[in-house]
């Protein structure tokens, strides 16, 4: 693609996030509505509420392996568009949901579409960009992205307030349709016809085996795995920390939105440092502070030496930290998995996404399910993911 066909870097960062803050709306706009989803869906077992974000995890982690080496073959912008496609279907479906389970069909989908906005998303940055610099674009569009995280709570909290749990469906589906007539209409296609790579066995059978044979690439995608479950077990369980551990439920959407924007301050340190100092030295020690931060917190809490009034300043600081350290290293990180896959950027991010989401959804759902009216679950299940992190670091290239 030439610079003429490029949009501007601010216009095209803020289009990127906007992609991809259709994702983190879609989880984090749920938080508010568990409790009332809980209570008309499943009143016997509320815990199950909680799998309404897994579940949309484990469809987008599914609907990787396919948007990939779709983008390759049909182009980004069409792929990316067919998901919001299916993303609009399944949300008006779970508009309608009258059971728990159908509702988590819903969600499945739902995030099965998601897949396209955000996977592909990752490949137009590599069909433009490469290596550190990838990785600085990727850091200024995890600083707008952090943004949703940090309004969509009160953004749903809203929406019930004059409604009900449905009408954030509602938000989705706009969300969506932004997303993708902004695309369409503004950004031109980075992958002409002449790159793209038929759907055939053989092809992609040879382009999944170059990925999973990279030894950087799996080293990169193992950690994001690890990155991942930490930040959805603490998100599965998030609402009934503060509402139920620590008696914030009123104002649980004000803490959150403190919480997201305070660990914004992550993805500018990022993109102001990684052209100095380097993707794999900055997550490495983003993974080092992790651990020492969530061993710290553990201690604290188990020892029963903290007076009751600063349990829950130790608890919110040492979630800050969990969001802080995936604005520090996702970008980062994805950035060393792709660099050496431009050819096949498309069915690299799928591999990866694909990989590290599914995985995550395996360590995120039992740490939800073990929640005990305490934070010990969340911090022992970070305090693991993230030292096993930093052991993996030491292995990998920058």
């Amino acid at each position: 693609m030439t610079d003429q066909q490029r949009l501007p870097l601010p216009e095209f960062i803020a289009m990127l996030a906007f992609l991809f803050a259709t994702i983190a709306f879609s989880i984090d706009a749920m938080l508010p509505a568990l409790p009332d989803i809980a209570a008309d869906l499943t009143p016997d077992n509320v815990n199950r509420a909680q799998l309404i974000l897994t579940t949309f995890v484990a469809g987008m982690g599914l609907g990787t392996l396919f948007a990939g080496p779709l983008s390759d073959a049909l182009g980004r912008k069409r792929t990316i568009t067919i998901g919001f496609g299916i993303y609009i279907a399944a949300t008006i479906a779970a508009i309608y949901a009258d059971s728990l389970e159908l509702l988590l069909v819903a969600r499945f989908v739902q995030g099965l579409g998601a897949a396209g906005p955000r996977i592909v998303g990752l490949a137009l940055v590599r069909d433009l960009y490469e290596g550190r610099e990838m990785a600085r674009i990727s850091s200024f569009v995890m600083m707008i992205f952090i943004m949703i995280p940090a309004v969509a709570p009160t953004l749903g909290a809203g929406i019930i307030a004059i409604s009900d749990w449905h009408g954030v469906f509602l938000a989705f589906i706009a969300f969506a349709v932004i997303g993708a007539l902004w695309l369409n209409i503004r950004q031109a296609e980075t992958l002409p016809p002449a790159a793209r790579r038929p759907l055939r066995i053989g092809t992609l059978y040879a382009a999944a085996r170059e990925v999973l044979s990279d030894r950087q690439v799996m080293l990169a995608t193992l950690i994001l795995t690890l990155g991942f479950g930490q930040m959805f077990g603490l998100l599965s369980s998030a609402q009934q920390l503060f509402g139920e551990t620590y008696g914030k439920g009123e104002n649980f959407h004000l803490w959150f939105a403190a919480m997201a924007l305070l660990s914004g301050s992550g993805t500018v340190l990022n993109a102001t440092f990684v052209m100095r100092f380097g993707m794999r030295r900055i997550a490495k020690w983003a993974y080092v502070m992790q651990t020492i931060v969530s061993g710290l917190a553990l201690t604290l809490i188990l020892s029963g030496v903290l007076p009751q009034g600063l349990e829950f300043p130790v608890f919110f600081f040492w979630a800050v930290s969990v969001f802080f350290m995936a604005g520090v290293t996702f970008g980062n990180l994805n950035a060393l998995a792709l660099q050496r896959m431009g050819h096949i950027a498309g069915m690299a991010a799928s591999i990866v996404a694909a990989i590290s989401t599914l995985a995550a959804v395996l360590i995120a759902a039992p740490v939800g399910l073990l929640y005990n009216g305490t934070a010990i679950p969340a911090i022992t299940g970070t305090l693991i993911c993230s030292g096993l992190a930093w052991a993996l670091m030491r292995r990998l290239n920058d």
